[in-house]
C-alpha cells in the first residue's frame, strides 16, 4: 500500500537490498536501552521472526544485506550533550554502566546485533551515532557503488530510526518498501501512525507491505 511496488514494475536481486536496523540487545534484550528505560521489549522483539524468515530468503536469493548499529564511542565525543541529557533523565544515561555494558556504547554487549539475527561475514555493517543510518555513516556511498535503487526496510524502531532512514532514502531517490510486520516501536500507536504517514499523498516516502 498505497501503490503496487515498486512504482517501475521491476526488481532485480541485483539492485535491490534489505536494511535491517538496529536490532541490537541494547533495543530488544533484557537489560538493554529499550528494557532499562521501562518500555516492554516484548513490542521491539516482534519482528524477530519475521525478520528471520525474510533474511533467510533474501540470502537464499542473493538479496543484499545490510545491517545497523546506533552507539556512540567508548570516549562518548560523537554524543550530542542533549540527547546523553534526555537519556539520563529517563534512567539509562548513554555511556553509564548497565547491565549489558555501557549503554548504547560501542563495543559493549547491549551493543550487538541480536543472536537471532546476526550478520554473516559477507553482509555489511553500519555504525552509526544517530536516528538516521546516512548521517555519519558511509551508507550512501556503499548503495550507490553496489548499483541498489530499490529497498526493504526492516528493523526498529518504526517511528524513529526505520522512519528517519527511509525519510532520508526517499530523498536520495531510492524506492523504498517498509515491512509492517518487520518493524515495531514501543507503542503500538507509534507504529501503527508510522506506517500511516509513509501512506499518505499516495505513498510520500515509498510504500508498506507484510
Amino acid at each position: 500500500e498505497p501503490y503496487a511496488w515498486p512504482y517501475d514494475g521491476s526488481i532485480s536481486r541485483a539492485t535491490t537490498a534489505l536494511i535491517i536496523i538496529d536490532m541490537q540487545v541494547d533495543f530488544c534484550g533484557e537489560g538493554g536501552y529499550v528494557d532499562t528505560m521501562g518500555y516492554d521489549i516484548t513490542m521491539t522483539r516482534r519482528p524477530i521472526e519475521p525478520l528471520s524468515r525474510l533474511l533467510a530468503a533474501c540470502r537464499t536469493a542473493g538479496v543484499r544485506v545490510i545491517h545497523t548499529r546506533e552507539g556512540h564511542r567508548p570516549t562518548l565525543t560523537d554524543l550530542p550533550e542533549n540527547k546523553r541529557v534526555r537519556s539520563k533523565q529517563i534512567g539509562a544515561e548513554i555511556g553509564a554502566p548497565g547491565p549489558c555494558g555501557r549503554v548504547l556504547t560501542r563495543g559493549e554487549p547491549g551493543w550487538q546485533i541480536i543472536p537471532e539475527l546476526f550478520p554473516l561475514p559477507n553482509e555489511d555493517i553500519i555504525d552509526k551515532p544517530g536516528k538516521g543510518c546516512f548521517l555519519g555513516t558511509d551508507l550512501l556511498h556503499l548503495l550507490r557503488t553496489a548499483g541498489v535503487t530499490h529497498i526493504f526496510f526492516g528493523g526498529i524502531t518504526t517511528d524513529v530510526c526505520v522512519h528517519t532512514t527511509m525519510r532520508e532514502a526517499n530523498d536520495h531517490g531510492f524506492e523504498c518498501l517498509l515491512l509492517s510486520d518487520g518493524t515495531a516501536a514501543t507503542d503500538q500507536g507509534n507504529h501503527n501512525a508510522a506506517l500511516h504517514m509513509v501512506k499518505m499523498q499516495g505513498g510520500v516516502f515509498g510504500a508498506v507491505a507484510t
